[in-house]
């Protein structure tokens, strides 16, 4: 559960909704708050039982260099609505909440940013698996790809322990009633935890209700049962950065420092922080975003 220090939108940075072919979703828009937007933009897709406030420390530090940033809500997530809620349009297959076809949402929203350029695409923890599908499919040019506190494989551990938890609590009755049921018995001592902030942590709750109850299952259970796929990665030859929290207690950082190995990929560890940089050292974070798509971007100048 990231848990963001604030919610008011930094100057430049705007709540809006994408109109893809399935339907809407919810994102954060950042765009430089003077001149135009000249290097390649950004997407960002966040974590399990996270939201696109999960990256709003950044949005404005990584938009002002020159360039637009879009923060989403995954399909099902908080202001994005599920494809349980929606009528597909004539010919147009609705999400399932599998990692494929997350990836293919996020291969849309990469196009509609990028308008045919080459977009540098972010994933953290969960979402590093969804951006990974998105890399894959090929289906939206990249200009880079950021796995963020994110692993090769599927999940282990006490995080995967919850996971099942998870699961199994919502397998038999995957419905909104459930959902206030487990934040009462669960969640809800969890957020004061990671909160003191009454508004924060309505929001928590309010991100959590919001959510599909289908889509936490699902999620959960890709977490569990995702394959190894760094081999087919490293074959599409994508510049690519390994970010993550000296203290990261998701994927260990030992499987995600092998993981850069393989990939061949640059590797960024940030001190002092653990599974959400992006939350707990945006500055540091921030930087070393902006570094690496500066760097791409050159590379391809030459």
């Amino acid at each position: 559960m990231s848990t963001p220090t604030f919610l008011d939108p930094p100057p430049g940075v705007r709540r809006v909704d994408l109109h893809l072919s399935h339907g809407p979703v919810a994102a954060l828009r950042a765009l430089p708050t003077s001149g135009g937007a000249e290097l390649a933009p950004a997407v960002l897709v966040h974590g399990f039982t996270g939201s696109k406030e999960d990256f709003i420390a950044l949005l404005q530090s990584l938009a002002q260099v020159g360039r637009e940033v879009v923060a989403i809500d995954l399909p099902g997530t908080y202001e994005s609505p599920g494809p349980e809620t929606l009528t597909a349009p004539p010919d147009v297959q609705l999400p399932d909440y599998r990692l494929s076809s997350l990836g293919a949402v996020v291969a849309e929203v990469v196009r509609e940013v990028g308008q045919g350029s080459p977009v540098h695409l972010v994933g953290h923890s969960f979402g590093g698996l969804v951006v990974r599908e998105t890399a894959l499919s090929e289906r939206a040019p990249l200009a880079s790809l950021t796995l963020m506190c994110s692993g090769p494989g599927a999940l282990e551990g006490d995080r995967a322990t919850g996971a099942r938890n998870l699961i199994a609590a919502l397998s038999m009755d995957p419905s909104a009633e459930r959902l206030r049921e487990l934040w009462d018995e669960q969640f809800d001592s969890e957020a004061w935890q990671r909160t003191a902030d009454p508004r924060i942590h309505d929001f928590l709750r309010r991100r959590f209700l919001s959510s599909s109850a289908t889509g936490l299952m699902r999620t959960a259970e890709d977490l569990l049962g995702t394959v190894d796929r760094v081999e087919e990665l490293t074959a599409l030859d994508l510049p690519t950065l390994v970010l993550y929290g000296e203290n990261d207690d998701t994927w260990s950082t030992d499987e995600q420092a092998e993981m850069a190995q393989r990939l061949d990929a640059e590797r960024l560890v940030v001190p002092g922080a653990g599974h959400s940089p992006n939350v707990e050292a945006p500055e540091t974070t921030s930087s070393a975003l902006t570094s690496f798509w500066n760097e791409t971007e050159s590379v391809g100048r030459r």
